[in-house]
């Protein structure tokens, strides 16, 4: 029988072309998602791994330690140790002529545990000098031998807060960029341990700041487990509770604190890549299913020599083995291609230039293993199914699980169990907006669909096909062709049926959630860009037609500083503010001004208040606006009452206290609000810190969201690409079923082309009608999935990405007009003589 196994394989390898590239697909996701995990790690080690790169031990103290002074002194007398660094860490501001940066300000170590790598310059020696990173450097218009200064804040609690501690520098060094993430954000300064040290004293009369770890260099012949233990010892016996680990140690403590103990981002690619399994294993037994049903005779004929059930299904399964073996082999390597490239391109780019590649054992062999396994247990089914019979019954053709029969019955009140239940729970789910109640049930229920496809799926397609009538006989032959395998149809269509609506499901979940988002966002920061400060120096009528003619700006207004409350709640100014002028820009709808009331931010705590209005004190009730983002205010018509009419920044409180508030185009991205936020600050002649707003927060929350769906749209995509791999795979078996037909066909008039239009139509009628309604259970469960993880915490109201939608289905039904050209074309070249003199 391996003989006859391998023939098969020989003789018509073009039949498992299809299968191949399933498993290719479906083991490659599965390998590039554990070698991602893999090189993740292997990245982070590198990241990280520099800061110990010359380091033997690293120290982490817990409790009980001392100033970077006292813990070099306790450690550098130990018998092996050549080198000690205990890392200072402070943040300061380096006054710039442009204004102040926040900088990172770090110790630099001795030169045998010194990591930073010069560009230009050379590093402080003393006090008086500092080194910065190349990026910072330039951003920032820095250059050697230029002189700053280094600011710090000093507290005096209980007292008047004495002068910031600043020293005055020169730049005499700068280093490439850290790799190190915990460095990210901020310029990193290297300086002299003692100017490091007096920049951390941040109260005057403080003691030096302990530090929190240390490094340690050994010399040459040094025992690391004997000096690891006198550390440990040295540092007991002066009551500082630590750990001493290796360098190599100490990388991998940091990669799991970095990533909270577990690795979430392959969690996530380890769910989608199930889904790609899934679908190829659906498409392998689908194949195989009908490769055996071709063959009936010829098992038949082996069986009636002979062989025996055992053999037969040993025969199809080694088929099976030797397929998958071969296509895992080609995912391995194809994952192992991809990540290269991946990383070798995000290594050429500058900032990045640690991304290390690692391929674990695990993945290969885990790739190998799943791959073979998976095609054997999706071959199983089929094996079985051509031992089931005896020979003289082969010829018969097999049942379908239809209602009319005990398997169809089972299958169905299965299905319909699970569909009940699992509508139940994701129903309950989103009710009680519980992520945990519904993520089950929309499992139960999708399987329980799928379970029940075969008795609804050729039935769809049956009365879709009825649209295919006006074609001619080329689309009724196909209307017909569709559902005569009413199991091989259904499987080919569930394949794609899983994918379409998993992208689908993740369309309307974004979209919904974006809408949910939107509403919340807008109620809680309300307003896009606010200027504060602008007073009598800038007219605010000006201001509003100056800001209102940059482009992202949808409209603005002037608020003006009408009364101030009393003493009691901090004289704070209170604006006058029309209602339809907050109408107009608010992103809050609930916000709603009346006259006699002052509107105060969320949690204010107060009931009524009493203004200062240019005719006297004047108490009014207070109502709460639902945000924290909001300014006192009151009508324009209240203010009238209290006798100060709406000027701009003329107050009790001074000359520059009225705001500029604007409404952004929905249109803008993150990249263009900073830009019309610089553009502003320009054309009004502010400072940057006098223009902020909530505008940057949600449009980068929107672009989150898009990454997302990108991200997931494309993993998903794997499965899609699967599942039509399945389409023309199905259709290349039944061109090859149906050859004698075809040639029939074609000697009864069938012309070449109308036979490439009948596979054609009968290719869009699976995918269309899979995709169709896939679109339809990927919005319903898109719309259930945000209202159970969001309900609770925002309004949730169907958003249909209607565009998208329509593009999913394009892309289905083009994908089914490519797969059907090889078929339709082999079918179209075959003589009618030749077809029908085919056995």
């Amino acid at each position: 029988m391996l003989q006859v196994a391998l023939a098969q394989l020989r003789i018509h390898a073009r039949r498992f072309v299809a299968v191949g590239l399933a498993v290719i697909l479906g083991v490659g996701f599965l390998s590039a998602t554990l070698m991602v995990s893999g090189t993740t790690q292997a990245t982070l080690q590198q990241s990280i791994g520099a800061t110990y790169a010359k380091a033997d031990l690293v120290v982490t103290i817990a409790d009980g330690g001392r100033s970077a002074l006292e813990t070099e002194q306790l450690l550098s007398g130990l018998d092996g140790v050549s080198a000690v660094h205990a890392a200072q860490r402070t943040i300061s501001a380096l006054q710039l002529p442009s204004g102040p940066a926040d900088v990172f300000v770090l110790s630099t170590a001795p030169t045998a545990l010194q990591t930073s790598i010069l560009v230009d310059g050379s590093l402080p020696l003393d006090g008086t000098g500092i080194s910065i990173d190349k990026t910072s450097a330039i951003e920032l218009g820095l250059a050697v031998g230029d002189t700053y200064t280094l600011e710090q804040p000093v507290y005096a609690p209980g007292g008047d807060t004495p002068p910031p501690t600043t020293v005055t520098v020169t730049l005499t060094g700068i280093t490439e960029d850290s790799a190190d993430p915990y460095l990210s954000g901020l310029p990193h300064v290297y300086a002299a341990p003692d100017l490091v040290q007096s920049l951390s004293v941040l109260s005057p009369g403080d003691a030096p700041p302990p530090v929190t770890s240390a490094q340690v260099a050994l010399a040459d012949a040094a025992d690391q487990s004997a000096a690891k233990t006198d550390v440990l010892a040295t540092l007991a016996t002066a009551g500082v509770s630590a750990e001493v680990r290796t360098s190599a140690e100490q990388v991998t403590e940091d990669v799991a604190a970095l990533s909270g103990g577990t690795d979430q981002l392959t969690v996530i690619l380890l769910a989608f890549a199930v889904v790609a399994v899934l679908v190829t294993v659906l498409v392998i037994s689908n194949t195989f299913s009908v490769l055996v049903a071709q063959r009936t005779r010829d098992l038949a004929l082996l069986r009636c020599l002979g062989a025996s059930r055992r053999q037969i299904r040993g025969s199809v399964l080694l088929e099976a083995a030797v397929v998958g073996l071969v296509s895992s082999a080609l995912g391995v390597l194809l994952a192992a291609g991809v990540m290269f490239v991946l990383v070798s391109v995000a290594a050429s780019q500058e900032g990045t230039e640690f991304a290390t590649l690692a391929i674990p054992v695990s993945a290969v062999l885990v790739g190998l293993g799943v791959g073979v396994a998976m095609t054997l247990a999706a071959a199983f089914v089929p094996a079985r199914a051509a031992t089931a019979v005896a020979p003289l019954e082969a010829l018969r053709p097999a049942e379908d699980a239809t209602t009319g029969t005990r398997k169809g019955k089972v299958r169905l009140a299965l299905g319909l169990v699970l569909v009940l239940l699992g509508a139940g729970l994701l129903g309950a789910g989103a009710i009680l907006s519980s992520l945990l109640i519904a993520l089950p049930g929309g499992v139960l229920s999708f399987v329980g669909i799928l379970m029940c496809a075969s008795l609804f799926l050729p039935a769809l397609v049956t009365a879709v096909g009825r649209l295919a009538a006006p074609l001619g006989v080329p689309g009724r032959l196909a209307a017909i062709n569709a559902v005569r395998n009413p199991g091989r149809t259904t499987a080919t269509a569930s394949a794609l049926l899983v994918g379409v609506t998993l992208v689908t499901m993740m369309m309307a979940g974004a979209q919904t959630s974006r809408a949910a988002f939107d509403a919340e966002l807008g109620a809680n920061y309300p307003v896009d860009l606010a200027v504060q400060e602008v007073g009598n120096a800038t007219d605010a009528g000006a201001a509003v037609q100056t800001v209102e003619q940059l482009s992202g700006v949808e409209s603005a207004i002037a608020l003006s500083v009408a009364a101030v409350t009393d003493e009691s709640t901090g004289a704070q100014p209170v604006y006058a503010l029309a209602p339809e002028d907050a109408r107009q820009v608010l992103r809050n709808d609930g916000v709603e001004l009346v006259n006699d009331v002052v509107f105060m931010p969320q949690n204010s705590g107060l009931t009524e208040v009493t203004l200062e209005g240019a005719s006297g004190p004047v108490t009014l009730p207070v109502q709460e606006v639902q945000t924290q983002s909001f300014v006192p205010a009151i009508t324009e018509a209240t203010a009238a009452t209290l006798g100060a009419a709406p000027r701009p920044g003329v107050d009790t409180l001074g000359d520059e206290t009225g705001l500029l508030w604007m409404k952004l185009d929905d249109s803008l991205d993150a990249a263009g609000v900073t830009g019309l936020r610089s553009e502003i600050v320009e054309a009004l002649g502010v400072s940057e810190y006098q223009v902020n707003g909530a505008a940057i927060e949600r449009v980068s929350f929107n672009e989150i969201i898009d990454v997302i769906l990108l991200v997931v749209t494309a993993l998903l995509a794997v499965a899609v690409l699967i599942a039509l791999i399945g389409v023309a795979n199905t259709l290349s078996l039944s061109v090859l079923e149906r050859t004698r037909e075809s040639s029939l066909l074609r000697a009864l008039g069938l012309t070449r082309a109308q036979l490439r239009g009948m596979l054609a139509v009968e290719a869009v009628l699976i995918a269309g009608v899979a995709a169709a309604f896939g679109c339809v259970l990927g919005v319903v469960y898109g719309w259930l999935g945000v209202q159970s993880a969001l309900g609770s915490i925002a309004p949730v109201t169907p958003s249909i990405p209607w565009a998208q939608l329509v593009g999913v289905l394009a892309v289905a039904v083009v994908a089914a007009l490519l797969a059907s050209v090889l078929p339709s074309r082999r079918a179209a070249r075959l003589s009618p003589v030749e077809g029908l003199s085919a056995a």
